[in-house]
């Protein structure tokens, strides 16, 4: 456990967002209510597993007090191991046991999950067929049900146009080389063919550069605080 402030307040949960230019995180509440500032740290490249584990080592004395870790990762993961880690650029990825790492790093128990999973757990209204879109270093997606977490889609390595992914039609590299206005036309086709594809009752867009959205969105489509990326990391430890 961090020892600070510890046994005088409740200790809260470390909430980590795992991204491919920063990794940021943040001492939530119960409820995904954030109890401290935000700490960051550019995401050096290439990132494998003990430098990430050294940056949030450093990072985490600066923090409030917190017993649990929730942590939210750019790739597959699956029972608190790495599947994938495509924007992080370390092949030692595959396999590794992040949440187990994390935890003996930290001192506190942790729970693994993808990234826009987790952004999703903390803005969705838990009613109908609900869809998060991350815009950051590359593309991530998220589905749930009636709140429910569907089974995770790696739509991000899946060709969308051109024999192009979702990552190098909407990723950083893509706003960089096309312009904003352009890789805005990128996003609302995106948006189209997901609503074909899927639907959904509500789709969400977040990450760092959904600030650059500028289109005239449907009704049913809404950009997102990031913050969600920290505050949703509550959902991992209810009921236990």
């Amino acid at each position: 456990m961090n020892e600070k402030t510890a046994g005088t307040t409740p200790a809260g949960i470390l909430a980590v967002d795992v991204g491919g230019t920063g990794l940021k995180c943040a001492v939530i509440d119960d409820h995904g209510t954030m109890i401290s500032e935000r700490e960051r740290v550019d995401t050096p490249h290439p990132c494998p597993p003990q430098a990430l584990l050294d940056a949030y080592a450093g990072m985490a004395p600066k923090l409030p007090a917190f017993d649990r870790i929730a942590i939210g990762f750019p790739g597959v993961v699956r029972n608190g191991t790495v599947l994938t880690a495509p924007n992080l650029g370390a092949e030692a990825w595959a396999g590794f046991a992040l949440a187990d790492a994390m935890a003996s790093r930290l001192g506190a128990p942790a729970r693994l999950i993808n990234d826009a999973e987790m952004q999703g757990l903390g803005i969705i209204s838990g009613k109908g067929l609900e869809m998060v879109l991350t815009l950051g270093t590359g593309a991530g997606t998220a589905l749930f049900r009636d709140g429910v977490l569907m089974p995770h889609m790696e739509l991000a390595h899946h060709p969308v146009h051109d024999n192009l992914t979702y990552d190098e039609y909407l990723g950083v590299a893509a706003y960089e080389k096309h312009g904003r206005k352009h890789w805005n036309h990128h996003v609302g086709r995106v948006i189209e063919l997901l609503y074909v594809l899927l639907h959904y009752d509500r789709l969400y867009l977040g990450g760092g550069n959904s600030k650059h959205v500028d289109l005239d969105l449907p009704g049913n489509v809404v950009i997102a605080s990031n913050d969600a990326g920290l505050t949703g990391g509550a959902a991992l430890w209810r009921g236990g």
